[in-house]
């Protein structure tokens, strides 16, 4: 059931790869609540995923770019204006990859440009999709950026390798940048730390099935979902949120304060 939530709203959705992504489900869901998007990935993710079905599905257009690229972001953002027939409203980034994760190489045994290039993938690319949308003045007034994240930017996840540090960079990012954003254009930048969730990217760390099944034992609610992220995001996205900014919000079922539970002790 829809409420028309982001009627008349304009957005671009970055990093929907394939049905079991979280971008992928977050732009069924804008479709659902009456938003336009524009879908973008990197060309080489796109020849790997079925980002088409997913535009003729929602009546989206595609516009590829490299997210590292500041040339690609900003032809990206202004070809999305353009298209979309005005200001932006909304934007999720739901970009990530470890070439040392990808490659096998343990935390204490980076290779530092695979570091470099996972670190500009997974982090900086956000503060050049921030920058480009102000520089370029293409957000409306109460729009709303989301980044998705996870927790082990604040706690220790040994497999979770390097990715760690770029997604507490990413969530500085929300929060430097979005003073400046809510500061002088009332735009809202947010990011979501979601619970370990099947997705193409997410079951390429080590050892994600025994974790998966560990956080679901902790956490009171149980693990969230790559819909159920969708959902909580389309209501960051909505006009609902309007005072909401800077923040870095858990999404995972409680599993962030909780200490120990009852199912782990007695498995324990």
């Amino acid at each position: 059931m829809g409420y028309n939530l982001l009627k008349g709203k304009r957005g671009i959705i970055f990093g929907a790869l394939d049905e079991s992504s979280i971008a992928w489900k977050t732009a069924q869901t804008v479709h659902a609540e009456g938003g336009t998007f524009v879908l973008t990935n990197a060309p080489i993710a796109m020849r790997m995923g079925q980002i088409d079905q997913l535009a003729k599905e929602t009546g989206s257009e595609i516009i590829p770019a490299d997210a590292t690229s500041v040339e690609d972001l900003d032809n990206l953002v202004a070809k999305a204006v353009e298209i979309l027939g005005g200001k932006i409203d909304f934007v999720l980034h739901s970009i990530g990859m470890s070439v040392n994760v990808r490659k096998g190489r343990a935390y204490t045994d980076e290779k530092y440009d695979f570091t470099a290039k996972g670190w500009d993938v997974s982090a900086l690319s956000f503060h050049k999709v921030l920058q480009s949308l102000y520089k370029a003045d293409a957000m409306n007034e109460w729009g709303s950026v989301v980044a998705l994240t996870y927790m082990a930017a604040q706690r220790t996840f040994p497999d979770y390798n390097d990715m760690a540090d770029n997604k507490a960079y990413l969530e500085s990012v929300a929060r430097s940048f979005g003073y400046f954003f809510g500061k002088e254009k009332n735009v809202r930048v947010n990011t979501i730390s979601q619970s370990p969730t099947a997705t193409t990217a997410g079951q390429g760390v080590k050892g994600f099935d025994g974790f998966i099944s560990y956080a679901e034992k902790m956490s009171p609610l149980g693990n969230a979902s790559a819909q159920d992220c969708a959902d909580y995001t389309i209501t960051l996205f909505s006009d609902l949120t309007r005072k909401v900014t800077m923040q870095n919000l858990f999404h995972d079922g409680g599993f962030s304060n909780t200490g120990v539970s009852q199912e782990v002790i007695e498995k324990f």
